[in-house]
């Protein structure tokens, strides 16, 4: 058994005096896709967040517990929370382009990291684009606005823009909840593609997805991890009756 890239070891986080997570404790192995179902509230964007330390921004957030990432605790005081996220990147539910170019877009990680040289910059937009299955579409006008783009082809510029820096770790919070089916299908091609080269963990409300793309499955209710297991096992044969409820759809 490899070593977990990513260990969340009793994990709370509060809104205020609302706990949105409860105790969760759970481990992500590197170059697999796990996914993250349960209803609408039940903590798993929370956690998604909690990984990225966006909470730092909201005072109203308090969290407990660790999260350890290659060994080191995200929460430990000497952890530079620039540098987290641009080894676990986050691509939203909602395409979040910039307004600005393509290409400008793609880069935008790697000029805050002070990169000048056109060369590098020109091949990292050509790489990233590549793969997230959208430079056919788009080498003839990265100088274009990205706000031009279609919903699906916004979204895959800005997984684009996450592989541009290189990540180890992808979030994924509901990445084609706002998408038509056939551009859904596009994201998940590009994902699964890009499996074999990053650890993701994806928020997902459909149960096609998750059994189609997921190596692991993690099931949340109420703030709490109610089961995690293999995709496979876990829709074939679950061992909690709450889990077998909602992936048979008897409440979501």
């Amino acid at each position: 058994m490899t070593e977990p890239i990513l260990q969340v070891k009793d994990l709370s986080v509060y809104y205020e005096k609302k706990k949105a997570l409860n105790e969760v404790t759970i481990e992500f192995q590197p170059e697999e896709i796990t996914a993250l179902i349960g209803p609408s509230g039940s903590g798993k964007s929370t956690l998604l967040k909690a990984i990225n330390r966006m909470g730092d921004l909201n005072p109203e957030v308090t969290t407990t517990g660790s999260i350890y990432y290659n060994g080191h605790n995200i929460y430990s005081p000497r952890t530079d929370t620039v540098e987290l996220r641009k080894e676990i990147g986050m691509v939203f539910q909602q395409p979040n382009p910039f307004p600005m170019s393509i290409y400008e877009n793609v880069v935008y990680g790697l000029r805050i990291k002070g990169v000048k040289d056109k060369a590098v910059l020109d091949e990292a937009v050509e790489r990233s684009l590549i793969g997230a299955s959208i430079w056919d579409e788009v080498k003839d006008r990265l100088h274009d606005s990205a706000l031009g783009l279609s919903g699906g082809q916004q979204q895959r510029v800005c997984v684009g823009r996450v592989l541009a820096t290189e990540p180890k770790i992808i979030l994924l919070d509901e990445p084609t909840s706002a998408l038509d089916p056939i551009s859904a299908g596009k994201i998940e091609e590009t994902l699964y593609e890009l499996k074999n080269r990053y650890t993701m963990l994806l928020v997902t409300r459909s149960m096609q997805q998750a059994s189609r793309i997921s190596d692991k499955t993690g099931f949340f209710f109420d703030g709490k991890l109610i089961e995690f297991n293999d995709t496979k096992e876990m829709f074939l044969n679950p061992q909690n009756e709450q889990t077998e409820d909602y992936i048979t759809g008897k409440f979501g």
